[in-house]
């Protein structure tokens, strides 16, 4: 194989020279700001007139927001493989995925040796990198059982825990140039990444040959490898005087030949002359990916990924994977994929998607569900967030992922307007706004994707005094049904607009929401723990407290049935949504007489601090049988009826969160969550095995279910939908459903009818 196809990249290799650190990092800088896709540094540790490679790189990726951050080639004899996977690892989270692992068998022994490293043969030294990689590979690979054990020759763990995993699936490439290193890469690398001053050109068809041979003695796709290459001693000229010495247009000469006929795709630039950088990124790399296509589209060269053997026979019949657009095929995540595992579950649901599908932008998921809906095979959307009901993932269709759709903008501070990517999740838009004295109140867990908030309500802890998450958004972008990106606000597309904030699964993929802010600096947060033996006094009470509270005031209550020999303990979190200390305590000083308090504590924190989040990959513990009602007020009744259900053990988590206050401000016709006269969201979680006694005590709160917030119900149909959407929301939503979406496209999440059939 000549051309394996992949997609150019450009980079530079920069020398990270201690004298003078603000360059190495400028021109990382400098890097970005010419289009070029990554910096790199070499590694020497043993010389004191360099910085620290790893060093460098955490703060070049802080300085940076697109590029990719790589050693070239990190000395593995001085950095233990252990420690290596857990800093690539959490580099790679840090910066958003943008770190690649560069790893070289190491050199320069005397110097390795000065530092206390161990002295290897050439041969030794490839065993020892052969050993590494496996670690690496274990350590990120969160999904399998037990810890990591490697009793090696040159390494060794032994039961080493495993994690964290990246935010991506990080490429090792391995600096490489005889026989055994070569056949290492080919087996067991992502990438080969040899220098042209260590290379002759004349010696690549071979070098390629090896690697390739290796690669299918392992199982794999030769095109798995990446060929990459540092390009030493190029300078750009008016004139050309050599191999790389010349024009723009030369280099596009000089280096054609090596795509096409050597393969390489990635050109690494070792220069630290500004003028030379800003050259290769403005009229080189666009210059030669023009003619690389222009000769790819000619010889109908195939530029998609490589599979091994294994992955190709784990995909589903019914796909089309060479179908798959080209801008979506280099994030597009198979079955035989490391990162499957990552992103094939739900929060709750157990998943074996054929096909996951990574836009990141809207018109991005236009040809994302275009193609989907060319597969005869369901599809899902996912907004990168969890969720309960389990309805984002699926077995043997289509997912379409907006995780990495995930920014988050103050575009106008004084004006406190934000926009809000889909795919981020609560935590993050928290934590952001927080910086400029901001939020919009959510959930209660920063876990939760955007666009699953933005398109059903959001009951979180500024509700009471902010209102939901809905009431603060101005537009939205959404890709319809038939592949169209609109804009829908109160003066575009009104109806959609209408419709998707609160129902709006139904009607397209949300990718984007602009919304006004509410100005919140800290927040008084209160946690109490009660003794609720007498569940029905408890809640009764609860609810008078709660009813009373000023509207500053919004409180969630978690309880559930006794366990062993201890009673019912019910858990509240209380936020006060402002920083009067003195006013906080008056307001909150009512529920020490909720009931016996077992415990109790409030501080003043950042609105961030109090909604925790874990970014781990999903692993889909199974969707319980969830109940959700909204009601008006805890009556002796109803305060009976909950208590029945917990003492019962039909439920083993039940929540009451509180609405009510500025939630109830806003007109019942004004958006397609019609509930604006509630005071309580109530949810029940039961196994599935127990759920039709669960059902049962739901069903004797009778009439006092007045309504239901969707994303806490497992249940779906006709009945479900009513308590959803009271009418004449449902009969409305029919109408705008059967314009944007008249064949059910979206009929995964609580399905709504279009009118007329």
């Amino acid at each position: 194989m000549s051309d394996y196809g992949h997609p150019l990249r450009f980079g530079t290799f920069i020398t990270p020279t201690a004298g003078d650190p603000e360059r190495a990092v400028a021109l990382a800088e400098l890097t970005e700001a010419a289009g070029l896709d990554l910096a790199t540094y070499q590694d020497h540790p043993y010389n004191p007139g360099f910085l620290d490679t790893w060093t460098l790189l955490t703060w070049v990726a802080a300085r940076t927001s697109r590029i990719s951050v790589s050693g070239n080639v990190l000395n593995l004899p001085l950095r233990g493989p252990a420690m290596i996977a857990r800093q690539a690892a959490s580099l790679d989270l840090l910066s958003n995925g943008r770190f690649e692992l560069g790893l070289g068998a190491g050199a320069f022994w005397d110097g390795i040796a000065a530092m206390g490293g161990p002295r290897l043969t050439p041969g030794q030294s490839v065993d020892a990198l052969s050993e590494a990689l496996d670690i690496i590979r274990a350590v990120w690979d969160t999904d399998a059982r037990g810890g990591v054990r490697l009793d090696g020759v040159h390494h060794a763990v032994s039961g080493m825990k495993r994690g964290p995993a990246p935010a991506h699936d990080i490429s090792i490439d391995l600096g490489a140039y005889k026989p055994r290193m070569l056949r290492l890469t080919g087996a067991k690398a992502d990438g080969w990444l040899p220098s042209l001053g260590y290379l002759d050109v004349a010696d690549m068809r071979a070098a390629n040959r090896v690697i390739d041979e290796a690669a299918r003695e392992a199982g794999r796709d030769p095109r798995q490898v990446r060929r990459m290459l540092n390009l030493t001693g190029g300078a750009l000229l008016p004139a050309g005087r050599g191999f790389l010495q010349g024009p723009a247009e030369q280099w596009v000469d000089d280096l054609l030949p090596l795509v096409l006929e050597h393969g390489f795709s990635t050109f690494i630039l070792a220069a630290d002359d500004p003028r030379t950088i800003q050259g290769f990124g403005a009229e080189v790399a666009p210059a030669l990916r023009e003619a690389v296509e222009k000769e790819r589209a000619s010889a109908g060269t195939d530029t998609g990924p490589g599979r091994p053997a294994a992955a190709l026979a784990a995909r589903r019949p019914d796909i089309d994977y060479d179908a798959v657009p080209e801008n979506l095929r280099d994030r597009a995540v198979e079955p035989g994929d490391r990162s499957y595992t990552r992103f094939r579950h739900g929060y709750m649901q157990n998943g074996r998607p054929g096909l996951v599908l990574r836009p990141e932008n809207a018109e991005q998921v236009a040809e994302a569900l275009g193609y989907a809906l060319d597969q005869d095979v369901p599809l899902n959307v996912r907004s990168g967030g969890h969720g309960i009901s389990g309805r984002s993932t699926n077995d043997g269709g289509v997912v379409v992922d907006l995780s990495r759709m995930n920014r988050v903008e103050v575009t106008d501070p004084a004006a406190r307007r934000v926009r809000l990517g889909a795919g981020a999740r609560w935590g993050e838009v928290a934590t952001v706004l927080n910086r400029h004295g901001l939020a919009v109140s959510s959930g209660d867990y920063g876990g939760v994707g955007v666009g699953g908030i933005a398109t059903t309500g959001g009951i979180g802890y500024l509700g009471r005094a902010h209102g939901l998450a809905i009431d603060h958004v101005t537009a939205m972008e959404v890709v319809t049904a038939d592949g169209r990106v609109l804009r829908a606000a109160a003066d575009e597309n009104p109806d959609l607009f209408w419709a998707v904030r609160g129902a709006g699964a139904n009607f397209g993929v949300l990718t984007s929401v602009e919304a006004v802010a509410a100005p919140v600096g800290d927040v008084v947060v209160a946690q109490f723990a009660y003794d609720a033996t007498n569940a029905a006094a408890f809640l009764r009470m609860w609810g008078e407290i709660t009813e009373a509270a000023p509207r500053e005031v919004t409180a969630f209550l978690l309880t559930g049935p006794g366990r062993g020999d201890s009673g019912p303990v019910a858990r509240a979190t209380v936020v006060y949504a402002g920083d009067d200390t003195d006013a906080a305590v008056t307001a909150l000083e009512p529920f020490l007489k909720a009931g016996p308090v077992l415990d109790q504590s409030a501080q003043l924190a950042p609105y961030p601090a109090i909604l925790p989040h874990d970014d781990a990959p999903h692993r889909g513990a199974g969707v319980p049988a969830s109940r959700s009602g909204l009601v008006t007020g805890i009556s002796e009744d109803t305060a009976r009826t909950l208590a029945g259900m917990l003492a019962s053990g039909a439920t083993y988590f039940m929540q009451l969160r509180q609405v009510g206050g500025a939630v109830n401000d806003v007109p019942a016709d004004a958006t397609a969550y019609a509930h604006r006269h509630q005071t309580q969201s109530v949810a029940a979680l039961a196994s599935p095995r127990t759920a039709a006694r669960l059902d049962e005590h739901w069903a004797a709160l009778g009439d006092a279910i007045d309504g239901m917030y969707l994303s806490f119900d497992t249940r779906t149909g006709p009945e479900v939908l009513s308590l959803a959407f009271p009418e004449p929301t449902l009969s409305r939503l029919r109408r705008i459903k059967a314009e944007y979406d008249p064949h059910r496209v979206f009929d995964q999440n609580f399905p709504i009818e279009p009118a007329g059939g």
